[in-house]
């Protein structure tokens, strides 16, 4: 399930096969941020053997909500080295140069040590989710100086208030951007048919999730394999700017911590290159057509057009078979280690899942392992009994969403040539990630489902009225939506 070293990367500007057509790379890093934001599991180890006593006792450490405590931590009063003076807005880090439409992009803060002062570490993972991270702070500032203007609630306006819409236009963009970006429509209109009172499909789930109800455990189907899907649309090269060539998600060579010169990578944990400043339109089409208003004289020959994210199938890039000791060892294989831990949680076989919510059982033939193009010879697709014949009518519950979403987006687009299919999650995987996200926007009391009057993002937020990631991001940086 890891793609062989790729003996010559795909030239900036020709066709690559691995791209999804349809979901461009900004949406994998926004999935990462919203990982965090839920789960969060600081007992659990993957070497390490528990009961089924003990597993249903593990607590999920991160709230059970979409409420972006990874941004915000444990408040001003109690981390006050996150915020400004005001205890309102959020504290920046460094200025950054490389992108000349966004003269004020920011670092995150950090300490002497080169230690990201956030809410949470992982934040700082790699330098493109490091990024956004502070991308979401900044838009929580204009947040903050948009509710202060008299037409909104003035200059009195409190944190509390100025977090709650933050929280809501970040929780309204995944309902109405990230999910529809990754899921079949289909399954995903039979869950947010009604944005304002969706219905999540899941048994037990019906009420919601909520610690008020008891229910104090994120299903470990999403946390351990469903919401794994994300993985696969890693890329191995990102290009970050037009005066920085791409660089690789993982060098090869050496850890790079503590020596003379580390490597030019995307890993994290340390300060970023002060002109390594995201142009966000390597990531995501901000305006649709029109070119951006440049800050700044342009004298580079780049076009700027959105990376696309992999397609959502059973291959990872070959960078994710070695991560960065900073990041996790024995094993280092990202692959392995979400087969492993699913089996640690004793986790159900994908075709068990398929059948206890009535959904098609795909075929163990169907059942592809592999990159989700055209190939032949070394690059072909294998079932999954010819990987093994054990996992015969019992698929790994990761593997089978992922496969399920390569067979069923394949069936939906008859005569069309495979490479140039979008693959979308198929219908188990969107039960349980749309299911859970219902659940748990229907079990917060805090939710923007639950706040009086029918939420609207603040128009002068939206383009036609539509509020998502290009939305956020352009706000932030202080440029119309």
């Amino acid at each position: 399930m890891t793609a062989k070293q790729e003996r010559r990367p795909v030239p900036e500007g020709e066709r690559d096969p691995e791209e999804d057509p349809e979901i461009s790379a900004g949406y994998t890093y926004l999935g990462q941020l919203t990982d965090h934001d839920l789960t969060f599991d600081l007992t659990s180890r993957l070497r390490e053997s528990l009961s089924p006593a003990r597993l249903n006792t593990l607590a999920d450490f991160r709230t059970p909500r979409f409420d972006l405590d990874n941004l915000y931590g444990r408040g001003p009063a109690d981390q006050p080295y996150l915020y400004c003076a005001d205890g309102k807005r959020m504290l920046l880090g460094k200025r950054m140069s490389g992108n000349p439409f966004d003269l004020g992009a920011r670092e995150l803060p950090r300490g002497p040590n080169g230690r990201a002062l956030i809410g949470d570490p992982r934040n700082d993972e790699n330098r493109i989710v490091a990024q956004l991270h502070a991308v979401f702070l900044r838009f929580h500032n204009q947040v903050a100086d948009c509710l202060a203007k008299p037409e909104h609630l003035g200059p009195n306006v409190t944190f509390g208030e100025i977090r709650d819409q933050v929280r809501w236009h970040y929780q309204w963009m995944l309902v109405t951007d990230f999910l529809p970006k990754v899921v079949n429509e289909d399954t995903y209109r039979s869950i947010f048919a009604d944005l304002h009172k969706p219905t999540p499909r899941l048994t037990g789930l019906e009420n919601g999730l909520s610690l008020e109800n008891g229910l104090r455990l994120m299903p470990v189907e999403f946390s351990v394999a469903a919401f794994r899907f994300g993985h696969s649309m890693i890329r191995p090269l990102y290009r970050l700017n037009t005066t920085v060539e791409r660089r690789p998600i993982f060098s090869p060579e050496g850890d790079g911590e503590g020596s003379a010169e580390e490597p030019a990578d995307l890993r994290g944990f340390r300060r970023i290159p002060r002109d390594w400043a995201l142009d966000w339109q390597f990531f995501i089409k901000l305006e649709p057509g029109a070119e951006v208003r440049a800050a700044a004289p342009l004298y580079d020959p780049i076009h700027r057009v959105p990376q696309m994210a992999y397609k959502i199938d059973t291959s990872l890039v070959s960078p994710l078979r070695h991560l960065p000791r900073q990041i996790a060892t024995d094993p280092s294989i990202l692959a392995l280690r979400n087969l492993r831990r699913g089996l640690t949680f004793r986790l159900p076989s994908g075709q068990a899942v398929a059948r206890a919510l009535h959904e098609p059982v795909i075929h163990d033939e169907d059942l592809m392992i592999g990159q989700a193009i055209d190939g032949t010879g070394e690059d072909a697709q294998q079932s999954i009994v010819d990987v093994a014949t054990s996992f015969t009518g019992h698929a790994p519950l990761w593997a089978y969403i992922l496969s399920e979403a390569q067979a069923t987006s394949w069936a939906a687009h008859p005569g069309v040539a495979k490479d140039r299919i979008p693959i979308k999650l198929g219908p188990v995987g969107v039960r349980i990630v749309a299911g859970v996200f219902a659940a748990l926007l229907c079990g917060d009391p805090t939710s923007y489902l639950c706040k009086g009057a029918p939420f609207t993002p603040i128009p002068e937020f939206t383009r036609d009225g539509n509020f998502g990631l290009a939305q956020l991001i352009n706000v932030a940086l202080g440029r119309t939506p």
